[in-house]
């Protein structure tokens, strides 16, 4: 993968590696697996690691780090991004808050630190918009973290365009990361705009619709266990997976006609969305990796585009991205 990007100052490989599903939410973990997948990663050219202290409620962090400083590759030549900002009850991990405090983004930061053995943070997330809490103060935190040289750039996850703008004008926000994908296109309204008028990257999370998009899954019983698909996605309820599987179809359908698969297509979509756009497709396998990694190199022309539009309408979409309470921490 020798193509590379731009989130604001930063430089980065085009296609990302989101490390969520090794330790949490999406089925049983393997570590040794993701170890490797992190590492083959490297080899293909991906720089830009994705995790959070939230992920596995901190395990991710440890695992991400771990894997990072045994690779062979210098601590120079990969990203490392994190966030903060939601906050798990060690005594019911459902039960979730959010904080943008500066104790509290200062305290989270010594502890992903620590948990990921590194002296430095390349990209620092808050996660979620603490409403409480003037987002002024927040990106105040966050800039002393850089000052300190505990963190290079500051980034904002499911933020607002209006909030996009005040965090700007208090230091430089390096890149917005946010769900983008054929079936969530939300942010193409404000957000994205903002975010090119200002000169932040942006960053898609979920670009294959949480693995939706290519095609593999095709009921609830398709998830294993401990797979929150299974129960939190609106878009996979009863009367909505009949809509979205016919739209995963037709997705198909115009991938085998280009000798590609699904999933494959539906990145070079997110892909082509410019050269500020860094999907982090996420994944704990490699042969997974390597499937996503081939979208990096699929050029898609304007009548495929117009194919894809006609194949998957936003408006088609049945259901929405998250559930009631999870949609009220997006866009603040």
């Amino acid at each position: 993968m020798a193509d590379s990007r731009r989130l604001g100052a930063l430089e980065v490989g085009a296609q990302g590696l989101g490390c969520m599903g090794m330790s949490e939410f999406y089925g049983t973990g393997d570590d040794t697996e993701s170890a490797a997948t992190i590492h083959r990663a490297l080899e293909l050219g991906v720089t830009l690691f994705d995790t959070a202290d939230m992920y596995g409620m901190g395990r991710n962090e440890e695992l991400v780090g771990r894997a990072l400083r045994g690779s062979s590759v210098k601590r120079e030549d990969y990203v490392l991004a994190t966030k903060f900002g939601i906050v798990r009850d060690p005594e019911n991990a459902d039960q979730r808050g959010v904080r943008g405090d500066a104790a509290y983004v200062r305290q989270a930061a010594e502890l992903s630190l620590a948990r990921l053995g590194l002296d430095h943070i390349d990209l620092y997330y808050q996660h979620r918009v603490d409403t409480s809490v003037p987002i002024e103060e927040t990106v105040e935190a966050m800039a002393g973290l850089v000052e300190q040289g505990k963190v290079r750039y500051l980034g904002l996850s499911e933020a607002g365009a209006e909030t996009i703008r005040r965090a700007h004008a208090v230091h430089p926000i390096t890149a917005v990361q946010t769900e983008w994908s054929l079936w969530s296109r939300d942010i193409e309204d404000e957000v994205v705009p903002t975010c090119r008028e200002l000169g932040i990257g942006i960053v898609p999370y979920s670009p294959l619709g949480r693995g939706f998009l290519t095609g593999r899954f095709t009921s609830k019983d398709d998830f294993g266990d401990g797979d929150i698909r299974q129960s939190r996605q609106p878009r996979l309820a009863d009367g909505n997976l009949e809509k979205n599987l016919a739209i995963v179809e037709a997705l198909r359908a115009l991938a085998a006609e280009k000798g590609v698969t699904a999933g494959q297509l539906a990145l070079a979509w997110v892909q082509g969305r410019g050269g500020d756009v860094v999907p982090i497709p996420g994944t704990k396998r490699r042969k997974y990796l390597e499937e996503n990694l081939a979208a990096v190199e699929l050029r898609l022309s304007d009548e495929d585009l117009a194919a894809i539009e006609r194949a998957v309408p936003a408006e088609a979409v049945a259901g929405s991205r998250y559930p009631e309470e999870g949609l009220k921490l997006v866009g603040r």
